[in-house]
């Protein structure tokens, strides 16, 4: 069983990597659970760009100045990072950038396209 680690982050200051990535201050970076959002970096369409840099701004906004809770997996993604819940203010993250346009539900697997059909 992997145990759960649970942070408050009080008016952290995160590095926004992008909609569903951030970098703690104390240096882990997360993949955040329960959704994806459009790539920036590697984007396969301008849309897709757009609406990614609207995700990872949305982010930002969402996580400045406000109680932030970080509950670890105890699992790293295939690149190294911690994947994590994220909440603010009591709210998931997810949850709000889904309920807003900027993210899609996830749990794994294929992710669909940002550009048009997929």
């Amino acid at each position: 069983m992997n145990a759960l680690r649970f942070f408050l982050l009080a008016i952290a200051a995160f590095i926004i990597v992008d909609g569903d990535t951030i970098k703690a201050p104390f240096g882990v970076t997360y993949r955040l659970l329960g959704f994806d959002t459009p790539e920036t970096r590697f984007a396969r369409c301008d849309a897709e760009r757009e609406l990614g840099l609207a995700a990872k701004d949305r982010l930002e906004e969402l996580l400045t100045g406000r109680e932030v809770r970080v509950l670890e997996s105890g699992k790293l993604d295939r690149y190294g990072r911690t994947l994590a819940y994220v909440t603010v203010n009591g709210r998931d993250v997810g949850e709000i950038l889904i309920g807003e346009g900027l993210a899609r539900p996830y749990q794994g697997g294929r992710r669909g396209s940002w550009c048009g059909h997929g």
